[in-house]
């Protein structure tokens, strides 16, 4: 992946800050009493379509402000694809890479969260479609996934004023992994994405479904 990595959930990595707040003082250059400052610019990878964050890196850099200046390409963060990884057990990994093309980048307030669950969070945009400066701590809904034969159903806690749902399970090599979209009606709390599965079989899946928390998780099929 060329230059700096993004830590993506499921991925262990180093990222976490070493002060509370975000700055540390920066010694002048000995000829004056000037103290300058390092401030930590968080920068998120998220998915376009539903606004997940799907990776964040903080970087370190002199006090500019936040969103001073423009956020790095997708592509220089993540190369053709962001792998998002899951552990199947016995030594087993599924591997479900997004496209860089369906991600986009925003340089956004300090949030140390965002680093150990970047899933959790999600980026808002103004109506001119540029990202808003705070992340968004989405709604939760554990143990709500269901994997079987014939298609993934997602069940949410509330019924939804915004229909959208985006769904991905997948299998450890990329060639199977299974891409699906669909939409949870308006005032509904269900949906079941179709696909085929092999009943019994263990699968990574991610789940993004705006409004509510990322999901990447293993599921067996029932």
């Amino acid at each position: 992946m060329p230059g700096a990595p993004v830590r993506p959930p499921g991925q262990p990595g180093h990222g976490r800050r070493p002060a509370r707040g975000g700055r540390l003082p920066r010694r002048g250059d000995g000829r004056t009493n000037e103290r300058r400052w390092l401030t930590m610019a968080l920068t998120v990878v998220y998915a376009a379509d539903t606004g997940h964050v799907v990776g964040a890196l903080a970087l370190t850099g002199a006090s500019t402000g936040v969103g001073s200046g423009a956020p790095p390409e997708v592509a220089d963060l993540v190369g053709s694809a962001l792998p998002l990884r899951v552990s199947l057990g016995d030594g087993r990994m599924a591997t479900l890479p997004l496209s860089a093309r369906e991600l986009a980048v925003a340089s956004v307030d300090d949030e140390p969260a965002a680093l150990a669950e970047p899933l959790a969070f999600g980026v808002e945009v103004t109506t001119d479609g540029k990202p808003k400066p705070a992340l968004v701590r989405l709604a939760s809904w554990p143990d709500n996934i269901a994997l079987a034969t014939d298609g993934l159903t997602l069940t949410v806690k509330v019924a939804v004023a915004r229909p959208d749902a985006r769904g991905r399970p997948g299998v450890p090599t990329s060639k199977n992994t299974h891409v699906l979209a669909g939409e949870i009606p308006a005032q509904q709390t269900q949906v079941t994405l179709p696909v085929t599965l092999v009943a019994g079989s263990e699968h990574g899946v991610l789940v993004l479904a705006a409004g509510w928390a990322g999901q990447l998780r293993t599921e067996k099929v029932t």
